[in-house]
């Protein structure tokens, strides 16, 4: 049996007090649902690990019906393999020289963007933030502040209409470094 490499992104955990998913507990449930390796990286929900399930569905299901058993917690999660978010730093439509990348966010999603209304938003009204859509993720550039950002303020799951978690490119080479892949 072979094993491949994977990456496991919560959404909305540890922030503000909520959803406390200690990273210890984390890693824990990824070996009790048959994870190798396991690894977390910062406290917000980032985890490398090697399976031998070829369905990263299938294995998102398993860590969210786990934490949900083990801590009474209703976690979205999504799982990439290493070698989709390779696909996914690759795919990066944004060149990357002289952008700060703690300002630069890859939402992460369920499936593909819902183009329909990410076409209602008009781009000069949010402007200098930008975004561009990609296979199963929004890139988005944010150059003044994340947290004030009324684009960021839409990519949520809610207007979205699936399931959203965004990490900054800092964390997304990182979890990609740390992939191995």
């Amino acid at each position: 049996m072979t094993t491949t490499s994977y990456v496991a992104l919560l959404r909305g955990i540890n922030v503000g007090g909520k959803n406390k998913v200690p990273m210890a507990t984390l890693r824990e449930l990824l070996t009790r649902i048959g994870a190798t390796d396991a690894r977390t990286h910062l406290q917000s929900g980032n985890a490398v690990f090697t399976h031998e399930e070829e369905d990263p569905l299938r294995l998102a299901a398993e860590l969210q019906r786990a934490i949900t058993e083990e801590l009474g917690l209703t976690i979205s999660c999504l799982v990439r393999s290493g070698t989709d978010l390779r696909r996914a730093v690759e795919a990066n439509p944004f060149p990357m020289e002289g952008i700060d990348g703690s300002r630069f966010l890859v939402v992460f999603l369920s499936g593909p963007p819902p183009l329909d209304r990410l076409a209602t938003i008009d781009p000069a009204a949010y402007a200098p933030d930008a975004f561009r859509p990609g296979e199963r993720e929004i890139y988005a550039h944010f150059p003044d502040s994340i947290r004030d950002s009324r684009l960021a303020a839409l990519f949520t799951d809610r207007w979205l209409g699936m399931t959203a978690t965004a990490r900054n490119w800092n964390t997304v080479t990182k979890l990609l470094a740390l992939s191995g892949s």
